[in-house]
């Protein structure tokens, strides 16, 4: 039978997949879009648009009528900023959303969170009982945490469907954000290497979180649960750079880098100083990336697996050739 889903964030990366795939599947789609966003794929695919915001809540009340599916993909992402400003969208935006859903007869809600929540240390097989620090390294980690609270909160006390997916690094075609930083970093000759690049990324293509999207709206037992998700290969930090270089031609990092020790010096003296300018931009190096380029991160995906029948369909060297054709085809 087909269903209505409401999905937040529908015009950006994970958003506008997951439209498709909905579309695909005989699914009618129904977003929320800002004024002034770039809704052309969702009117080609005959998508419902409310324009708002989430931070407005008789907008989001009206949005979500009819809705059979919530999927919260929006969020406020980065690695620099007030605390506050990423609240006010990952945490205050859903508890509008969350509100407009009480009371109401909803198969799911599917709310998009980060493997970013766990500690910012090294990862050799983490699973979902590992607890969450209260306090993170910066606003969007820190934000994700409580928005994970907050969803599941819903879901004990007014029973509300939720069901909580923690995405790795996703990757694939129209990231506007990691990749085409990275590419640029790396065409500029401004990237290091940090502790060799031989630890794990905790990667996922798009594709294959949209499956793990659909399997969580399906099994009933899914509601209340965390799952962690990856493509379920190991695949290095320099695996992935190297990837991007040789598909889109891009010169060779130099071969030395900063150990993770020296990085993390740098990154926390970078830090210190732009925060003392009030610089509305991170710096060149900050806790985040170091994580994202340093810290090994491999995580166990055993849960989704045996609780959501989960099993990547795209492996990593596929997903980068789609990755890197969409790339070629925009020319980043």
């Amino acid at each position: 039978m087909a269903l209505r889903y409401f999905i937040t964030g529908a015009t950006g990366f994970v958003g506008s997949h997951l439209a498709e795939a909905c579309v695909k599947r005989g699914d009618a789609v129904v977003a929320l879009a800002r004024t002034g966003s770039d809704t052309a794929l969702l009117e080609k695919l005959g998508a419902t648009i409310h324009r708002g915001d989430l931070t407005e809540a008789d907008a989001v009340r009206k949005a979500v009528e009819g809705a059979d599916v919530i999927v919260h993909c929006a969020a406020k992402v980065g690695d620099w900023g007030p605390v506050a400003e990423y609240r006010t969208v990952n945490v205050d935006g859903l508890r509008h959303l969350l509100e407009a859903c009480r009371g109401k007869t909803l198969q799911r809600f599917v709310h998009l969170s980060s493997l970013g929540v766990y500690a910012a240390r090294h990862h050799h097989g983490t699973d979902e009982s590992e607890p969450l620090p209260a306090n993170h390294m910066d606003g969007y980690t820190q934000s994700k945490v409580e928005a994970e609270q907050l969803a599941l909160g819903y879901q004990r006390h007014f029973q509300v469907p939720v069901v909580v997916l923690r995405p790795g690094f996703i990757y694939g075609p129209r990231d506007r954000t990691v990749i085409p930083r990275l590419v640029e970093t790396i065409r500029s000759g401004q990237f290091r290497w940090l502790g060799g690049g031989k630890k794990a990324l905790n990667s996922i293509y798009v594709g294959n979180l949209v499956d793990a999207i659909f399997l969580a709206v399906e099994k009933p037992g899914a509601i209340g649960q965390v799952f962690n998700l990856t493509d379920g290969e190991f695949v290095s930090k320099r695996r992935f750079i190297e990837s991007l270089v040789t598909g889109l031609d891009l010169p060779t990092p130099k071969p030395v880098g900063l150990p993770l020790w020296l990085a993390r010096i740098v990154a926390w003296g970078m830090e210190r100083k732009a925060r003392r300018k009030g610089a509305a931009k991170a710096p060149r190096l900050t806790q985040a990336r170091l994580k994202f380029l340093g810290l090994n991160l491999d995580f166990s995906i055993e849960k989704a697996k045996r609780e959501l029948g989960y099993q990547p369909r795209v492996n990593f060297d596929k997903g980068m050739q789609e990755t890197i054709a969409y790339y070629k085809s925009v020319s980043v």
